[in-house]
């Protein structure tokens, strides 16, 4: 069987084929799956799709009517499949439920330091010969208080990097964990962890009850040189409020790995294109501000580990086997 493989990085498709070699013979594209082009993959019992895939309603009508009957998603989230109509639709949908989060850990304090030590203006700098400290102040990560909000397996990794640097930790999630209470975190309401924190990072799902977690009200509530990472999903926070919260003058810095309207700009070369994307323009000239390009998880650890469930839940699929990677199962006859 050949399996279609859409949204395909350069480096991702030489593990791609070495891991399905053995297993299905396998076509890699590198472009993403959404309505125009999912005629593409008419023919194809299997599919498997990155997480910018557009998986609408009109999207997986146009892949049940080419043949498609099951969609593997090689990410955690699934908020861009529309799961009831897959299921109207008899497609079986996986994704892959866990990878190595120190990928996503490691990064998002990457971030974290980045911005409260000024490395990308001091890069820009001294490759100009400019060799002046002004404006480069940073602050010690030591003794910061540190907010975590999601303590799941992310979540608990970046608290373990946190007590490592010696931070009072606070956290908020629907149920504590253990691990992080052994750390010497204390689990808090979200207002009281937003007013307290002196670095907040996001490590939670995006679902109705998360969508713009961090809203105008929650940024007003933070403090004036708290630093907020996001390296989870971009409609956590709602980015018009954090212009607008900038623009004012606050926040001592900003590291996004994700952005709420990603979707047709991440993953491309958008250099010689004229922005259209006017929240995401402005957001960028602010220099306490770090944009990157949903790379968090990309780590040969992690993608291996990637691709390697996502070859498991096609093989599930074709044996009529469901797992925790399922979301949507095959139909019964």
């Amino acid at each position: 069987m050949e399996i279609l493989v859409f949204g395909v990085q350069a480096d991702e498709k030489p593990l791609l084929e070495q891991a399905f070699a053995a297993h299905h013979q396998v076509r890699c594209l590198d472009v993403f799956l959404n309505a125009e082009t999912a005629p593409l993959a008419a023919g194809h019992q299997v599919i498997s799709t990155s997480v910018n895939a557009q998986l609408d309603a009109d999207t997986l009508r146009i892949l049940a009517a080419g043949g498609t009957r099951m969609v593997a998603q090689r990410s955690t989230g699934f908020n861009n499949i529309d799961l009831n109509i897959a299921a109207e639709l008899g497609l079986t949908v996986s994704r892959v439920l866990s990878y190595s989060p120190h990928s996503v850990a490691e990064f998002a304090w990457a971030l974290a330091l980045a911005v409260n030590r000024h490395v990308i203006r001091a890069a820009h700098r001294t490759r100009e010969f400019d060799f002046r400290l002004d404006g480069l102040m940073g602050r010690d990560i030591h003794g910061m208080t540190v907010g975590v909000i999601g303590t799941g397996r992310i979540g608990a990794c970046f608290t373990r990097i946190a007590h490592g640097f010696g931070t009072t930790l606070l956290g908020w999630d629907i149920a504590e964990n253990p691990a992080c209470l052994g750390l010497g975190m204390t689990y808090t309401d979200l207002d009281r962890l937003l007013a307290a924190s002196d670095l907040i990072s996001l490590h939670v799902p995006l679902l109705p009850a998360t969508h713009h977690l961090i809203d105008a009200t929650a940024l007003v509530r933070m403090k004036d040189h708290a630093i907020l990472i996001n390296s989870s999903r971009g409609g956590l926070i709602d980015t018009a409020a954090l212009v607008e919260t900038l623009r004012a003058g606050r926040l001592g810095g900003v590291g996004l790995d994700v952005y709420e309207e990603e979707t047709g700009l991440f993953f491309f070369d958008r250099s010689l294109d004229v922005v259209t994307d006017d929240t995401l323009a402005r957001l960028m000239t602010f220099p306490q501000v770090l944009v990157t390009s949903h790379q968090a998880y990309f780590t040969s650890t992690a993608v291996h580990q990637i691709i390697d469930a996502t070859l498991r839940n096609i093989d599930d699929y074709l044996a009529a086997r469901t797992s925790e990677n399922t979301l949507v199962p095959r139909p019964t006859i």
